[in-house]
């Protein structure tokens, strides 16, 4: 019997597309092939797409059965060949389902069923590598903004503990890095970005290094650029990426100054400085606090002593172009002529106390102290709304008299808080609060979540509360708690919700 060619390329064309490679492999009519395999990552897995189709977009569904319930989001490639897809927000020691979807000009693809178990956390009981995450939600009737908790924790050097930690509201473990960058902060490019001692790192969710920006590379290209800096002394406290996919980090450099008021001899003084890297790893434009010595700032002026003059801990990108930087131990939030990287760098506006704005109401316990995280909100026009947390270090009572670290008088208390500022009138009002009933003297986050509430995280409370707590609470007159995490075993530096491991993505709970 006598078999056509014809005939034989159909059978071997039905034999690929059996296969799942489709009829014709390597045509634009080709249809992916999915497969799912360990990462170094105990937590996160790497789905494989081998495709032969330009402008491929896949992400991957997953959950522990055939509902899925999560997904990532899309990865794009340019060219046929492999995709791969990191899929993290896994609980340990547990069996996933997993499966792909695909589309490219001219065609869809939806894989077959794939399963992952995930491996165990690192460390054991006598050695434990994590903090305890109890949570609770004491109000009936109310339920905690979707998304899952990013945690920065300040460990005990030698502890071995993970620093950076991601948990679902239940407080259970679904991703780490072991880099122990503090802060850790998510990349719109769907990386993470963590200050690991003398270098800043990008980190895909396995926590491979992808980029690495030192102390060294930026002293060298300070230097080139003509800036005069002292050497850096530090990465510290925070990081930003802005829009055009430039860096902004924040470091700290040593300037002596002699015989000043109460600091009689040679005094070593510490300042801030913010750097903006473009993507070859070079400093496009560059900013120092001791420039701005008697426009602005006083050497002299420094409620939290010398010689840590400045000691920020927040930058902010605002809607026109310029930076917002939390100085912690001025009290202030400064307003920085940044014009995206052609702006002089003089201070714009310094919010708090003695400082360019008016507070509606005129009492000056009022205003925020040893501030971080602020958080802008909205923009309508000249007002802006902002959030900060108030830790409350040196606020003033009615006669003056300033909370020290130490203390337990009535006016030492830490607060939640609301502002709204109008840059055409320097006003400040005081339009929202909340007091815990407890003092911390450090560290602390804020923002208003999906459906509104605020959440903020207090990291050493003193009076003793059980661990550090994390709070989501209503956003009203008379607040109520509608979710709180404690943590015990380490402090949060930071601790917020964000909708999920992935730009663009909302998890449910």
């Amino acid at each position: 019997m006598k078999i056509s060619r014809a005939t034989v390329c159909l059978c071997v064309a039905i034999v690929i597309a059996l296969a799942g490679l489709g009829c014709g492999s390597g045509s634009s009519t080709s249809q992916p092939v999915g497969a799912v395999a360990a990462t170094s990552h105990p937590l996160v897995a790497q789905y494989t797409i081998s495709h032969f189709n330009s402008g491929l977009s896949a992400w991957v569904e997953f959950g522990t059965d055939t509902n899925y319930g999560r997904q990532t989001s899309a990865v794009t490639s340019s060219s046929g060949g492999k995709l791969n897809v990191l899929v993290a927000g896994m609980l340990p020691q547990t069996a996933y389902h997993m499966r792909a979807h695909a589309s490219w000009p001219g065609g869809t693809w939806v894989d077959q069923d794939q399963t992952f178990t995930t491996g165990a956390l690192p460390g054991t009981s006598a050695a434990p590598q994590f903090a305890t995450f109890s949570v609770s939600t004491p109000t009936a009737g109310l339920s905690p903004a979707p998304g899952v908790e990013l945690l920065s924790l300040a460990t005990q050097a030698g502890s071995g503990m993970i620093a950076d930690v991601v948990t679902d509201t239940k407080g259970r473990v679904i991703w780490y890095c072991p880099q122990a960058g503090l802060p850790i902060k998510p990349m719109p490019n769907g990386h993470y970005m963590a200050v690991v001692g003398t270098d800043v790192l990008e980190l895909d969710l396995a926590c491979n290094p992808i980029r690495d920006i030192s102390l060294t590379q930026m002293d060298q290209s300070l230097q080139a650029k003509g800036y005069s800096f002292p050497p850096l002394n530090v990465f510290h406290h925070d990081t930003l990426v802005l829009p055009n996919g430039h860096w902004i980090l924040l470091s700290q450099v040593t300037t002596n100054f002699t015989d000043l008021p109460g600091y009689p001899g040679t005094t070593g003084v510490l300042g801030d400085v913010l750097l903006d890297v473009d993507p070859s790893g070079n400093v496009a434009w560059a900013w120092s606090s001791f420039d701005q010595i008697g426009k602005g700032l006083d050497i002299n002026r420094h409620p939290f002593g010398l010689p840590d003059w400045t000691h920020s801990n927040a930058i902010v990108y605002t809607t026109d172009g310029n930076l917002l930087l939390s100085m912690r131990n001025q009290s202030w939030v400064l307003k920085i002529d940044y014009a995206n990287g052609s702006g002089s760098g003089n201070i714009s506006w310094r919010l708090g106390n003695s400082g360019d704005f008016t507070l509606l109401g005129g009492d000056p316990s009022q205003w925020f102290y040893g501030q971080h995280y602020p958080n802008v909100l909205s923009v309508n026009g000249s007002t802006t709304n902002l959030a900060v947390f108030d830790d409350g270090n040196y606020r003033p009572d009615s006669n003056g008299v300033e909370c020290s670290s130490s203390a337990t008088a009535p006016h030492c208390y830490t607060r939640a808080t609301i502002f709204q500022i109008d840059e055409s009138t320097n006003v400040a009002t005081l339009q929202w609060q909340y007091l815990p009933g407890f003092y911390t003297f450090w560290g602390g986050s804020i923002d208003v979540l999906s459906n509104g509430d605020v959440e903020f995280d207090s990291s050493d409370p003193n009076p003793a509360v059980t661990g550090s707590p994390i709070i989501e609470v209503t956003q009203t007159d008379s607040p109520q708690v509608v979710w709180q995490m404690n943590i015990t075993g380490a402090f949060a530096y930071r601790g917020y919700r964000i909708p999920s491991l992935y730009p663009g993505v909302t998890w449910k709970q």
